[in-house]
């Protein structure tokens, strides 16, 4: 009986040796695919034996980037919607049958509702914007990057800057820390902070790209911060923040063909924008001054065809009648050089220098006529604000 079993045994051995063999000369692949398909057990086994992650670094690492600037200063800047009603002019056309549908936007005088951002600078709701933000404007709301929303006292404005002051009575209000833009240097990076096309509140980076930029016909007053930071639509009146999280500027204006950001921006800086501030708060305006002339910048080519020698200075192109200048006896064609101790060399210098006066203050002027210098003594005038347009109903 064990003999049998034992010869059984024996013949399904070579039985299945032999269909190894034939399988191994025949189909060699199908053995190898039973082989490879091992292969995952094995790689798992490896995965399962890798090291784990690295523990996340501790909260007080550095990080790179401005996020702590951001956080530092994204609060204090605000969202603007300034309704303006509609003129009596555009009431009668509505009601006419003007089209409601405007690809362009609305015709003169039709309800307008402008977008942009500003910047509280104070715990007590003072905030600063651009005047173009909230020129003519009969409603102004504000919305917090938190979601509150408040209507906005229009404190006063400056259109010569292009700054205004608004005041909103909010509790635990966040205010911004101001910087200092006289320390700025071309290629400090800054941060633009605002609500561009209304998407919602936006941090964007770049560098200042130059300092007292002026003569861009923007403003009367201009000593712009220009920057790379992009600033689009809706920015007007937001920060332009250093790596701090300080305000250092009031973002204002862009240079663009496409009415989009082309990296060429101006703002503001907090000097002059924390001036006029505080004339505002504390007179409702702010008083420069004036002496009532037309100037033109005096080029050798000029001097040389006026026969002016190597006068330097700047050229009085005209005098306003009963200005301080005429009463003093200044004429077209004097080459004014001084106001006071500060010699002038350029129109936006005497612009400047006479703003920076003090209405019914006296100042000496120093000016060039036919070879010889002259000294002037001015009653100092207070320069005009500048003539807005005229509503259609006016």
């Amino acid at each position: 009986m064990l003999k049998r079993l034992w010869l059984i045994f024996a013949q399904a051995v070579t039985v299945a040796l032999g269909v190894i063999f034939v399988i191994a000369t025949l189909k060699p692949q199908w053995l190898q695919q039973s082989r490879w398909r091992q292969a995952p057990v094995a790689e798992t086994a490896r995965e399962i034996a890798l090291p784990p992650a690295p523990p996340a670094p501790a909260a007080s690492v550095m990080r790179t980037g401005f996020a702590q600037a951001a956080r530092a200063a994204a609060p204090a800047v605000v969202s603007i919607t300034a309704s303006k009603a509609p003129s009596r002019a555009a009431r009668r056309g509505h009601e006419n049958g003007f089209p409601f549908n405007f690809p362009f936007g609305p015709p003169r005088g039709m309800p307008q509702q402008g977008l942009g951002s500003g910047v509280i600078i104070s715990g007590d709701g003072v905030l600063l914007t651009n005047n173009h933000v909230v020129d003519g404007a009969s409603d102004i709301e504000v919305q917090l990057t938190d979601g509150r929303q408040a209507r906005a006292e229009l404190i006063g404005t400056d259109p010569d800057t292009d700054l205004a002051v608004l005041k909103i009575s909010l509790p635990g209000l966040p205010a911004i820390p101001l910087g200092d833009a006289a320390s700025l240097q071309v290629g400090d990076a800054v941060l633009a902070i605002g609500n561009p096309f209304n998407v919602g509140q936006t941090v964007t980076s770049g560098i200042v790209s130059a300092l007292g930029r002026n003569q861009l016909g923007i403003n009367t007053f201009e000593n712009f911060i220009q920057t790379d930071a992009a600033i689009n639509p809706g920015n007007s009146g937001g920060a332009l923040v250093d790596a701090d999280g300080r305000l250092v500027g009031i973002n204002t204006a862009i240079f663009s063909r496409s009415g989009g950001s082309l990296g060429i921006g101006f703002a503001i800086p907090v000097d002059v924008a924390r001036q006029v501030a505080t004339a505002i708060l504390k007179d409702g305006s702010v008083a420069r001054g004036y002496i009532g002339v037309q100037t033109r910048e005096l080029t050798p080519e000029l001097a040389e065809a006026l026969n002016l020698g190597d006068a330097k200075g700047v050229l009085i192109g005209g005098v306003e009648n009963d200005a301080p200048a005429a009463k003093a006896g200044i004429k077209p064609g004097d080459v004014l050089i001084r106001v006071g101790d500060r010699s002038i060399t350029s129109p936006a210098e005497l612009l400047a220098s006479v703003a920076a006066l003090k209405p019914k203050s006296q100042v000496d002027v120093g000016v060039q006529r036919n070879g010889k210098t002259l000294n002037f003594q001015l009653a100092v005038a207070q320069r005009p604000r500048r003539p807005q347009p005229l509503a259609a109903d006016e």
